[in-house]
């Protein structure tokens, strides 16, 4: 009898333990986080989604990555205000449809910029920054904010309206992108910071398919 309920407490004893130890590897699972940072990474053919380069802002990154995103910071805000004076003044629903294009692509980017400059503790471009602030002027590592527009251009730009604003818009904003490209360019060769590559990729592709846009609408070959 004594043996007997020995034995029946080894038993009760083993049990408990395998039921503890699965509790405490159900709770071990539903609470690891199966994702470092949120976010997927899209990688470079997305660039309205910001948050596939945020992640790891201020990891490893050299002056030329801190050069571009001061740089593409003006470039990206003139490119939106020249977005959006095309809603009330384009006459054509092609140029109108590119512009809001432009302008949903590049607003995040602007603000993924100055979180990495901001975590990377370096100046972000004022808000007020003209476009004659950037253009022909480079960061400390070289990147020049070409196809940047003067502000006489852009006044001009400002009181065209119909076909005339269309021609002239596709115009500058050719000039622009194929100076963003070139930035993107020098980033991708140059930078250390992986999302600010990716990034530059991004640009590269997006805009260079926006120019091959552009042409067309212009009759250009």
């Amino acid at each position: 009898m004594t043996s007997n309920r020995f034995t029946a407490r080894r038993r009760a004893a083993a049990t408990a333990v395998l039921v503890l130890g699965a509790v405490l590897a159900l709770a071990a699972c539903g609470g690891r986080d199966t994702s470092t940072t949120g976010h997927s990474d899209h990688g470079a053919d997305s660039p309205a989604a910001p948050s596939a380069y945020a992640s790891a802002a201020a990891a490893a990154h050299n002056g030329a990555d801190v050069s571009f995103a001061q740089a593409m910071i003006p470039h990206h805000r003139q490119a939106v205000e020249m977005a959006d004076l095309a809603a009330g003044r384009a006459s054509a629903a092609g140029v109108r449809t590119l512009a809001s294009e432009i302008k949903r692509a590049q607003d995040p980017e602007i603000r993924t910029l100055s979180e990495w400059l901001t975590a990377w503790g370096e100046d972000v471009p004022a808000q007020d920054a003209s476009a004659a602030d950037g253009a022909g002027h480079s960061g400390h590592s070289g990147h020049s904010m070409s196809g940047m527009m003067s502000g006489d251009a852009m006044a001009e730009l400002s009181r065209a309206s119909g076909k005339a604003f269309d021609t002239a818009f596709l115009r500058m904003m050719v000039e622009h992108h194929e100076g963003a490209v070139e930035m993107a360019r020098s980033e991708r060769s140059r930078g250390a910071h992986q999302g600010a590559r990716r990034m530059a990729g991004a640009i590269v592709t997006s805009q260079t398919a926006e120019i091959t846009r552009m042409n067309t609408l212009l009759g250009r070959p």
